[in-house]
């Protein structure tokens, strides 16, 4: 497992290497001039090319390049064009709102969503099973913003038990008051796809061969699922629950929007609004390096989930 490890951190650069120029190309090429997009409409060539000049745009790409490498290998990506805040600090002030959010909502959909699928699939074929399917394919059609208003509207606004919008200094605060209804939110929004993908996946392995062989020697069917069934079916579960991990951090921005919690996706909402080049790159890189280290994660946990399963 070590020399496992080690193979895939050497792959880390090549892919990284790849992440870097397929970004330096988008913002560069493909995303405009920033210059023309912070001067605004009323400008002369004059504070334009003043303005390429302040950003450092006017260098050549090899250059440009060279200091985008530079600025990731230092993890300082200048400042924002649009506060002129450090990015190294915005990025750390926003993250731990986020998590705040995030962790609590993918650890309790997770255990939901898990516990009602093993229900669902005990109980398969049967009127439960049917409706709760048929509530999932209800759940899914509604959009994230209708969850938004209402709980806004009637848990927050009516009835008084949460605030709507806000966010405070105290951690606990932010815990137990500010985060306790976008995390509602998210819960309730991703049951039902994790429900359906969580019961496909132990209907898959309910047919198996070990598990007429459990039940052949007399094993409970209570048994037979929660120890035999759901530890063969963790690994795609688990795979499941890793690849959300980093595109939840930037994905939750209309929760994070419209709660008003200054997390990482609400930053990005903003600084595409202001053309925020540096604040956009640095997440970008970021977002994918968190990939990179989640996707090993999810390696190495599949061989102590299921020790048979051979990393090479």
């Amino acid at each position: 497992m070590p020399a496992y490890a080690v193979r895939r951190l050497w792959q880390f650069f090549p892919t990284l290497l790849g992440v870097v120029l397929l970004v330096f190309a988008l913002f560069n090429w493909v995303g405009g001039d920033p210059a023309y997009l912070l001067a605004g409409k009323i400008s002369n060539p004059e504070q334009i090319e003043n303005i390429r000049r302040q950003l450092g745009v006017d260098q050549p790409y090899a250059v440009q390049l060279w200091i985008f490498v530079k600025q990731i290998a230092g993890a300082d990506f200048g400042a924002s064009w649009a506060t002129n805040e450090k990015v190294s600090e915005i990025i750390a002030t926003r993250l731990g709102p986020s998590l705040t959010v995030l962790v609590p909502l993918l650890v309790i959909s997770t255990i939901l969503a898990m516990a009602a699928a093993m229900l669902v699939t005990y109980l398969r074929g049967s009127l439960t099973d049917r409706a709760i399917m048929i509530g999932c394919t209800v759940g899914q059609s509604v959009s994230i913003l209708v969850y938004i208003i209402v709980a806004q509207y009637v848990l927050a606004y009516q009835f008084g038990w949460f605030p709507v919008q806000g966010w405070g200094n105290n951690l606990a605060e932010n815990l137990l008051r500010y985060s306790a209804l976008p995390v509602i939110v998210g819960v309730i929004v991703s049951l039902a796809p994790d429900i359906r993908l969580y019961r496909s996946f132990f209907l898959e392995e309910i047919n198996q061969d070990y598990v007429r062989t459990a039940r052949s020697k007399g094993l409970s069917e209570t048994r037979v699922m929660w120890v035999h069934v759901l530890r063969n079916a963790a690994i795609p579960i688990v795979t499941n629950v890793m690849i959300q991990l980093p595109g939840m951090l930037v994905g939750a921005f209309l929760i994070e929007r419209f709660f008003s919690i200054p997390g990482i996706g609400r930053e990005v909402i903003l600084a595409v609004e202001r053309s925020d080049f540096p604040v956009l790159k640095a997440v970008t890189i970021y977002v994918a390096i968190v990939t990179m280290i989640v996707n090993l994660a999810a390696d190495l946990l599949y061989k102590a989930i299921d020790p048979r399963v051979e990393l090479e």
